[in-house]
């Protein structure tokens, strides 16, 4: 495995970067970095960005926002938060243990016990400090996870607007209250360099290391040029929120939903999927594929049952994306 030094704290950089590493470079190789963020809130690939941020807080602030390639919830980023990245190729071993391990087993040598959680989570004393997700493209796999440990914690409830159906199901009253920075938990206080150093080690003891190096002239010029083009723009971040007739939302233990539909003369014109769910398959093409079609159950699950739906969310059949559809699913 490859480790890559990467000291930008530029979210639009950064988020172009990974997506360097999962297109462009060979595709036999594999990768592992460390990273930071300036103050950053960073969205999941199929959320509604309005919908996610305290635009005037963050616009106060000067806090940054900016859109990943995986799905999943948004996170607030800060100096005292640190990033990882793996780009492996897909093999039938996706699952979180697999990347995880090296994070605990790093916290295990700095005196902190830490755990996997749920579907996507890692925690100390049954609070978060890693939210982790993945994207998948052309048999490379992207997976990554944020490491809480002295972030201003305060300051990311503020930037954060939390579905309050989500914080129900997690049986919590604010982000707050539900997560932790892993310098809390240190038995003996030791900065953010010696616990990324740690890490860093302890990777490449499930994952021999190539010796790390930067990026050359050329790979910057064109992660900045992709920062430019996609990371920085608004329609990558924010884009147009559809006009809609028919909003439905519910939430399954695998994400929140929010589909929103646009009705002419009875048929789908324009159909956007939201959520922090994570896909296999770009969302994209279910959205188009339902785009014509006729707006009642027969004609829709017709269409439902001619896709491979376990190609966007494994967990998720017909009938249940009919529901959500026709709205008869409750939130």
């Amino acid at each position: 495995m490859r480790q890559l030094l990467n000291p930008s704290h530029d979210p639009y950089f950064n988020m172009a970067l990974e997506e360097y590493l999962v297109t462009q470079t060979d595709p036999g190789s594999e990768w592992f970095m460390l990273w930071q963020n300036k103050p950053t809130v960073v969205v999941g690939r199929h959320q509604n960005t309005g919908e996610e941020v305290n635009e005037s807080f963050i616009v106060t602030k000067g806090i940054k926002v900016v859109r990943r390639m995986s799905g999943g919830g948004a996170v607030y980023h800060d100096l005292g938060n640190l990033n990882f990245t793996f780009v492996v190729n897909v093999s039938a071993n996706r699952s979180l243990a697999r990347f995880a391990q090296p994070v605990i087993k790093a916290l295990h040598k700095l005196g902190v016990e830490a755990q996997i959680s749920g579907r996507n989570d890692l925690t100390i004393a049954g609070r978060k400090f890693s939210g982790n997700a993945q994207f998948i493209g052309k048999n490379r796999l992207l997976h990554h996870g944020t490491l809480l440990f002295a972030t201003d914690l305060d300051i990311m409830q503020q930037a954060l607007t939390v579905n309050p159906v989500k914080m129900a199901s997690k049986g919590v009253k604010s982000v707050r209250s539900r997560v932790t920075n892993i310098a809390y938990h240190l038995p003996d206080p030791v900065s953010i360099d010696v616990f990324k150093k740690t890490l860093s080690e302890t990777i490449s003891e499930y994952w021999p290391n190539e010796p790390a190096r930067g990026l050359t002239e050329e790979e910057k010029a064109i992660v900045t040029q992709r920062a430019v083009d996609k990371y920085n723009s608004w329609e990558w971040n924010y884009g147009q929120s559809p006009q809609y007739d028919l909003r439905h939302q519910a939430r399954y233990p695998w994400g929140q939903f929010d589909i929103r539909l646009e009705l002419r003369k009875g048929r789908i014109a324009v159909c956007k999927i939201y959520g922090d769910f994570f896909t296999v398959k770009e969302i994209e093409t279910l959205e188009k594929a339902l785009q014509g079609i006729l707006y009642n159950q027969k004609e829709i699950l017709k269409l439902l049952e001619s896709l491979d739906l376990s190609a966007y969310i494994p967990e998720m059949d017909a009938q249940q994306w009919l529901k959500l559809i026709m709205g008869n699913e409750s939130s």
